[in-house]
């Protein structure tokens, strides 16, 4: 008899007979019962589906979310450290000039983020981190942890690139110390995680547009615009390598495994801390 097709949402199960898994809907009910009381910490991976250039997949921003805070969650066994389902819709409008984005509006990526980050703390857990993968999601993250906190649930937003600024800048041949967009850094991820994804063939650069000097976009940039660069791609992947990409992916690793930990350790924040008055 061959083997029973996978109809599993997530793919087939991780579970094995030595270890629980990670994920959180792999999980049974009484073992989320059981980390439950013993400070677990939850990230919820969240990233984006959009062109990312003539030469990468579609799913890039949500596989490196998601794959990071799955070696996160599994090098720090046996503590409670829980990968929640990820979010791969993104606030990505701007990538529609070219074919294959799916995007949320503006409300809609508040309201459903929130939705599920108070699903998450409603259960009981209360220590939530919000890994994101994605530039159009990193300064929304942000005023929604805003607006959760007047809610008492108290998220950390973190955007994977800026954990290893110092790597970035140090270690990059071409991109000048930035992720990009299906350049230097995305793709090497990519080569290192999913080599058979990557059509190498197809990787080029691309010419920028007109826009405002460095000195000034340190403290004052434009939003983004649709087809901001011919091709999709910002940076350059022609020196992108997998070496390239284990070598960000286990900096990046090595700091959230730091952050976690002490999230855990922290007593969990709360709005009302200090005593008030109001309603």
């Amino acid at each position: 008899m061959g083997t029973a097709p996978d109809h599993s949402v997530f793919g087939r199960g991780h579970r094995t007979k030595d270890a629980r898994p990670v994920f959180w809907q792999e999980l049974w009910r009484h073992e989320l019962e059981a980390l439950r009381m013993d400070r677990p910490v939850v990230i919820v991976p969240v990233g984006s589906v959009e062109q990312h250039g003539p030469h990468c997949p579609l799913d890039v921003d949500i596989v490196d979310a998601l794959a990071l805070a799955t070696a996160t969650a599994e090098a720090m066994r046996p503590l409670p450290i829980i990968v929640s389902p990820p979010i791969w819709m993104g606030l990505a409008h701007y990538k529609k000039g070219h074919i294959g984005t799916i995007t949320l509006g503006f409300e809609t990526y508040i309201a459903v983020v929130s939705d599920i980050c108070r699903s998450i703390h409603a259960n009981g857990f209360e220590r939530i981190i919000l890994l994101n993968g994605h530039g159009g999601n990193r300064s929304i993250n942000q005023a929604l942890s805003i607006k959760l906190a007047e809610e008492n649930i108290f998220i950390l937003p973190i955007t994977y690139w800026d954990m290893i600024q110092e790597f970035l800048d140090s270690q990059s041949d071409r991109d000048h110390g930035s992720i990009g967009h299906a350049g230097e850094w995305e793709t090497s991820l990519q080569l290192f995680l999913r080599p058979d994804l990557v059509d190498t063939t197809r990787i080029q650069g691309d010419e920028p547009r007109p826009d405002l000097s460095p000195d000034v976009q340190r403290f004052a940039r434009f939003a983004e615009r649709r087809r901001e660069r011919e091709g999709g791609v910002h940076g350059d992947p022609t020196v992108a390598t997998g070496e390239k990409g284990e070598r960000l992916f286990a900096a990046a690793t090595e700091m959230l495994i730091k952050t976690v930990g002490e999230v855990r350790e922290l007593p969990v924040p709360h709005y009302r801390e200090f005593g008030s008055y109001c309603p």
